[in-house]
């Protein structure tokens, strides 16, 4: 079971910050070549879902982690809230149009689970409602995963109470990140504690596992998402199409 209070925001005292920051630069470099066969082969297709509070750092993450890969098979899916068309419809509609197809890499910057968190947390849809759309979302991402050969990848970044303070409050002091602040930031942050065991409902009751990010220190947490995706790209067989193929 999933406890976040017993997780740690940090990286291990041992490690060394240029040391990781080259792995992670060579980490990036495997996932543009990876990226590059898996498009042309047209194979296999993977989703890398971002979750984690206000501040957690989920546009860095997908900055620096995919910034070396081709716009061509790439595409990053903010999640809003939800329109009017989009609430006349169930609650997966509007994500499911946007699943990759086989050969692209999509990456959900929030997703399908505040649909079961914020909703959650504000008491719009009750504890019933709550997991049965756990229940959806199971079945939604193993239909991915097993029928269309999606590969899932779940992170939490895991941000610390006193570093979410911290980097909202650069929102307001600082001129360039002006742009950032959203007065409703602070008030979802009062609900540290609903959302804190909202999220570990979600972990401990998902079909597909996910990733638990330190994020404290930033570069750590690009360290840890480039390894995990890496590592899932150099897992399928991936290889580029032979001339006969395109015959």
């Amino acid at each position: 079971m999933i406890d976040l209070s017993k997780i740690s925001t940090l990286p291990p005292t041992h490690i060394d910050k240029d040391e990781i920051k080259k792995e992670t630069k060579k980490l990036c470099e495997i996932i543009s070549e990876k990226q590059h066969v898996l498009y042309a082969q047209k194979k296999f297709s993977l989703l890398v879902v971002l979750q984690g509070m206000d501040a957690s750092g989920k546009d860095g993450t997908t900055r620096r982690v995919f910034g070396d890969c081709s716009p061509t098979g790439l595409n990053v899916i903010a999640f809003k809230k939800p329109s009017e068309e989009e609430l006349g419809h169930d609650f997966l509609w509007r994500v499911h149009q946007h699943v990759p197809s086989k050969g692209m890499i999509h990456i959900f910057n929030r997703s399908h689970y505040e649909d079961v968190l914020i909703q959650r947390v504000n008491n719009w849809i009750d504890e019933e409602r709550v997991f049965k759309r756990i229940a959806s979302i199971n079945a939604f991402e193993e239909l991915l995963a097993y029928d269309n050969n999606t590969v899932v990848l779940k992170f939490y970044l895991h941000i610390s109470k006193e570093k979410q303070k911290e980097e909202l409050l650069e929102r307001l002091q600082t001129p360039e990140k002006h742009w950032k602040h959203n007065p409703n930031d602070w008030k979802e942050a009062e609900k540290w504690d609903a959302y804190m065991k909202a999220y570990e409902d979600v972990f401990n009751h998902s079909s597909i596992p996910w990733n638990i990010i330190p994020v404290d220190k930033g570069w750590y947490g690009d360290f840890l998402v480039a390894q995990r995706v890496a590592a899932a790209l150099n897992d399928l067989p991936l290889s580029l199409p032979s001339l006969n193929q395109n015959i």
